[in-house]
């Protein structure tokens, strides 16, 4: 086990599709995480910034721009770019700061501005570049793989298109009950079944959107937290941010084709399985510690394949535990109480820091009518592109 540091403060701007810039969506996230934290700017003495570079060229999205916009007063600063683990990212940035005495209190601001519709690679041509080829050789969007990733559990596990769906209604279910959420609209089967085909099996409702939004975290040491005043803060425990092994057998995005295991043996763990393995290691608990997981559901398939990897039920068992009422919000393991993407849609540098902002309400006892009860181990766990995995646990 390392050591902890605690969470002084959350903060976040509302999803949704407000056209203006990221920017002002994480400067905004950022006056509130210090509000709650009952710090002034000026007291920060690092700020670690995740990055979109879809909001111009990566200059532009540096932490420093989050810092500008604050007012500069000379911190120290970094830029974090990992895809969709960006935030975790940040957070295990601002923590190695922390826990090495470089700074006693650290800001991790994430914020973006998406585009419409799905997302699409960057201009040019790179051969060389998986993403890039993904879309010119196969014409795959990120939905193609969701749709591929729930065929395959159909084939392999016996999942139905109507366990999909009761992922989303259990999902716009609490998001309906949070502020930040852009859809707060209660969804029944029926209406998942009759929203249109994107991927199939998958439908329009199956996937997140993109969003606009912003997300951001005080961290500090310990002992800075109790000077302030703060005597049992919620505390992040472990940050999990691994890679594949070779061969990796599993077909991911953004790749097109599987490691070859002729020669050398698959581990033992799938690579989303060692994301949360490595948490679990480091922090010292099982899943049979945990009172919530905040998972990457990009689609309603994939939720059901996160409850597998972070081990909460058996390899195909992800739709029983979803049956039983397991995964909502009075079961014994609510997955997602903040609604997930399917609430928020995918604001991507911003996405892995709003998890933590809910593990921490929710360890707090400060989530409202989305309060898990007696909240005190929380999990998130995403994956970015090209091998970034990423997984937090927080404990109070």
């Amino acid at each position: 086990m390392t050591g902890e540091v605690a969470v002084l403060g959350a903060g976040m701007h509302p999803w949704g599709k407000w056209g203006r810039s990221f920017v002002e969506y994480g400067a905004t996230a950022a006056r509130a995480a210090l509000a709650d934290a009952g710090l002034e700017w000026r007291e920060v003495g690092s700020i670690v910034g995740a990055d979109t570079v879809r909001g111009g060229y990566p200059g532009y999205v540096a932490g420093a721009t989050f810092a500008k916009a604050l007012g500069w007063q000379g911190t120290r600063v970094t830029s974090v770019y990992a895809a969709c683990a960006s935030g975790a990212q940040a957070v295990n940035t601002a923590r190695a700061q922390i826990l090495s005495g470089l700074a006693d209190v650290v800001l991790v601001v994430g914020a973006d501005a998406a585009p419409k519709g799905f997302f699409r690679p960057a201009g040019g041509d790179r051969p060389d570049d998986p993403d890039w080829l993904r879309f010119r050789v196969l014409g795959a969007t990120n939905p193609t793989y969701f749709g591929l990733y729930a065929r395959r559990r159909i084939a392999v596990h016996g999942d139905t298109l109507e366990d999909f769906a009761q992922v989303k209604v259990k999902n716009s279910a609490m998001g309906a009950l949070n502020p930040y959420a852009r859809y707060r609209k209660r969804v029944t089967g029926e209406e998942v079944a009759a929203s249109a085909v994107v991927a199939d099996p998958l439908r329009l409702l199956d996937i997140c959107a993109t969003s606009d939004g912003g997300a951001a975290l005080v961290l500090s040491s310990m002992e800075f937290a109790r000077r302030h005043g703060v005597a049992e803060p919620v505390r992040i425990r472990a940050v999990s941010t691994v890679t594949p092994r070779y061969p990796n057998t599993v077909l991911d995005l953004p790749d097109i084709a599987t490691d070859s295991a002729v020669a050398v043996e698959p581990a033992a763990r799938t690579f989303r399985e060692s994301i949360a393995g490595a948490a679990y290691e480091e922090a010292g608990i099982g899943p049979e510690d945990l009172s919530l997981a905040e998972v990457y559901d990009l689609s309603t398939a994939l939720e059901l394949q996160w409850y597998e990897d972070l081990g909460l039920c058996g390899a195909g068992e992800g739709a029983k535990l979803l049956r039983e009422g397991a995964t909502s919000l009075d079961g014994r393991i609510p997955v997602n109480p903040s609604g997930g993407l399917a609430s928020f849609g995918e604001a991507v540098p911003a996405q892995a820091i709003a998890q933590v902002c809910e593990l921490t309400w929710q360890l707090r006892g400060a989530a409202g009518d989305r309060q898990v009860a007696g909240a005190r181990v929380g999990i998130t766990a995403n994956q970015g592109l090209f091998g970034h995995g990423s997984a937090v646990i927080a404990v109070r």
